[in-house]
């Protein structure tokens, strides 16, 4: 297959990428977008597979067969109230991958026309090697979490947003480090390891109860690592792709955040998620009965109207209206 004949593909492609968002987009039309998506990533594959430059094509068969295998078996097992564990896990696997390209373009690195070239491929390298590493540390703990291995309560470590900017600083300077050794491979170990635990502590740090909205973030995160992992390869729809993902992601997280009454930076700083203690305040909050979820479900169906009022500290309140 020609070059030409893969672009070709490959636009072809990221049109029905876009068709795939936009069809699940709306309960209506998101068995299309299914659809969509699959047709999209089977075109990018097989333009991949048999494009002018590959090579160990048997291989790769073989690697593809085992993980639809994997995929096509728990995809079928895990229930639909699981599903969000399947994504955070799935995410993981994409942060995991920008790592292992960006080692394997920087130990395999093409000959760089100039030397301006030479340190912008450097600069994705390190930059999707740390996008990665986040988001892999990060869906796993999303995945443990929601799958009660991990305590759903937020991790409180002492002064945990300096050492979320501490990480950032360091991770910063050990890339001038970096840049100016060449691609020095050691700069670059030490930095993943950073990103690896920063991304544990961001995400361990958000209460089980807010791991929705995480695992949207993280959707996002995985989607600019796979941008990055484009610019590394040169492969125009891993570029597209990751940008429609980690566009998406972010703007859902957004909505997300604003129906949920969070801040979206809290989000991406891994600052909400606390227990809100109400302890000493002197707020009354009044007298509570409790019901079992019969009666529960016995007042609203025989109730006119239901009035929920806006969730507080926690808390929220609401009325039935019956006949």
């Amino acid at each position: 297959m020609s070059a030409g004949l893969v672009q070709a593909a490959y636009i072809v492609a990221a049109v029905f990428f876009i068709l795939s968002l936009a069809g699940l987009s709306k309960q209506e039309s998101a068995r299309s977008g299914n659809y969509y998506g699959i047709i999209g990533m089977a075109i990018a594959l097989i333009a991949t597979i048999f494009g002018p430059h590959s090579e160990g094509i048997v291989w790769i068969v073989i690697a593809m067969v085992i993980g639809g295998g994997i995929g096509i078996h728990y995809a079928k097992k895990v229930e639909m109230t699981e599903m969000p564990e399947l994504v955070a896990i799935l995410h993981s696997f994409v942060g995991m991958a920008a790592v292992l390209v960006g080692y394997n373009s920087l130990l395999d690195a093409p000959e760089a026309a100039t030397h301006a070239e030479h340190v912008i491929h450097l600069v994705e390298v390190y930059l999707g090697v740390f996008i990665g590493a986040v988001t892999f540390t990060g869906s796993v703990v999303a995945f443990g979490k929601l799958r009660g291995i991990i305590s759903s309560s937020p991790l409180n470590l002492p002064h945990k947003h300096k050492l979320n900017l501490a990480a950032i600083v360091v991770s910063a300077w050990l890339m001038n480090i970096y840049l100016n050794g060449d691609g020095s491979l050691f700069p670059l170990f030490i930095m993943t390891l950073i990103a690896f635990a920063f991304g544990y502590h961001l995400v361990a740090s958000i209460g089980g109860a807010d791991m929705p909205v995480v695992v949207s973030m993280l959707n996002s995160y995985s989607g600019w690592a796979a941008a990055a992992a484009g610019f590394m390869l040169a492969n125009d729809l891993l570029i597209v792709t990751g940008a429609l993902v980690g566009s998406s992601g972010a703007i859902l997280s957004y909505i997300m955040c604003k129906a949920m009454n969070r801040s979206f930076i809290s989000v991406i700083a891994g600052g909400f998620g606390q227990e809100v203690s109400t302890e000493g305040t002197g707020e009354e909050y009044g007298e509570h009965r409790e019901s079992s979820a019969e009666e529960v479900a016995e007042m609203l169906k025989n109730s006119k109207s239901v009035i929920i009022t806006r969730i507080r500290h926690g808390r929220s309140s609401g009325s039935v209206s019956g006949a």
